[in-house]
């Protein structure tokens, strides 16, 4: 965790020095899922070009707010913008990376991938209704597992968040009582539990609080070293997260019938697809009041989707399909400056 941390305070640095000269700094504010892969990409592309990214890992709600209020250069968030909500706003979307929401706990004697959860009674723990880890709920589908007679510490994200909406829009999915009674957002009122901000806020929690029970991007699962459980999905695979099962979610996705870019993964077919499973898109204005502001963004995630698979990869997140950066770099044509003409 400190090591992270240190990642956070500083891992951005070098690169929101100032540039080369005649280079534009960028800055960009939202989701949280993404912030370990914009800091790689970030750190790279500064020493490659001289150019840096200021990306403040607020939560997606927070981005959201900071794009349509013009403060940053580009917004960040995990639940996609309906096609309707960017057109009011002038805004367009596209998905720069996508990743894993995973479950993620804290029990002594019990190792990471040990406990087995299905969609609905993750939804019944979150509910409250499902209070102890030795529930005959949990021990039914844990055949073997020395589970505790030990009261389960929820914790869920306080602030707006996509990962929060790729978490409860899944649950909304397999449990009907979530649907009707909590239902699906970036942000909601949660039954039970703690609140902590952002993915390093929950994974912080989980991290310290014996029986504790959290949801958190994939990648700070691995650098805060926090047990993950596997999933029974769709098709009744119980699955384990990694960038394996994360492409089998999304292999089925058609972007070219997606207005708007809208597309939503979550409890995708397939025996390999992890269920909690979503892109992270970027929000920014079709008209650029500061047009070179808005070319450095192009160019830097065009740079990104060219050299930063491997980067991505290796935290475990899935890069956009060629096809799919295609169509990305297609819907940049709709960039335009205040006369009108084409930003990139």
């Amino acid at each position: 965790m400190k090591a992270f941390n240190v990642l956070r305070a500083i891992g951005l640095a070098a690169a929101l020095a100032s540039g080369s000269a005649g280079a534009v700094d960028i800055t960009g504010a939202g989701a949280t899922f993404p912030y370990p892969i914009y800091a790689k990409w970030a750190d790279a592309y500064k020493k490659s070009t001289g150019v840096g990214m200021n990306y403040q890992s607020i939560g997606s709600g927070g981005g959201i707010k900071q794009i349509t209020s013009k403060t940053v250069d580009f917004g960040a968030s995990d639940m996609p913008m309906k096609p309707e909500d960017l057109e009011k706003n002038g805004l367009i979307q596209f998905p720069a990376i996508m990743g894993g929401v995973v479950p993620v706990y804290n029990l002594k004697g019990v190792g990471s991938g040990e406990i087995t959860l299905t969609g609905p009674l993750l939804a019944d723990i979150y509910l409250g209704k499902v209070k102890k880890w030795n529930d005959p709920a949990i021990a039914g589908i844990n055949k073997g597992v020395k589970l505790p007679d030990q009261a389960i510490s929820v914790v869920a994200r306080s602030d707006g968040s996509g990962t929060t909406f790729i978490f409860v829009n899944y649950l909304s999915k397999v449990s009907a009582e979530w649907k009707s009674s909590v239902g699906e957002g970036t942000s909601v009122k949660w039954p039970a539990g703690l609140g902590g901000k952002g993915n390093e806020g929950v994974a912080a929690y989980v991290g310290r609080i014996d029986g504790a029970i959290g949801y958190v991007e994939y990648a700070y699962a691995k650098q805060n070293k926090l047990s993950v459980a596997k999933m029974v999905n769709r098709d009744g695979g119980a699955v384990l997260p990694d960038d394996t099962t994360f492409k089998a979610a999304a292999a089925g996705a058609d972007w070219a019938k997606a207005p708007g870019m809208y597309l939503i993964l979550t409890d995708q077919a397939g025996k390999q697809s992890w269920p909690m499973t979503g892109a992270s898109f970027i929000l920014m204005h079709k008209v650029q009041a500061k047009a070179e502001n808005a070319k450095e963004v192009l160019r830097f995630f065009e740079w990104s989707y060219k050299n930063g698979d491997k980067m991505a990869s290796e935290l475990d997140y899935v890069p956009m399909p060629d096809p799919v950066v295609k169509l990305v770099e297609a819907s940049w044509k709709n960039l335009r400056d205040a006369a009108g003409k084409p930003v990139y």
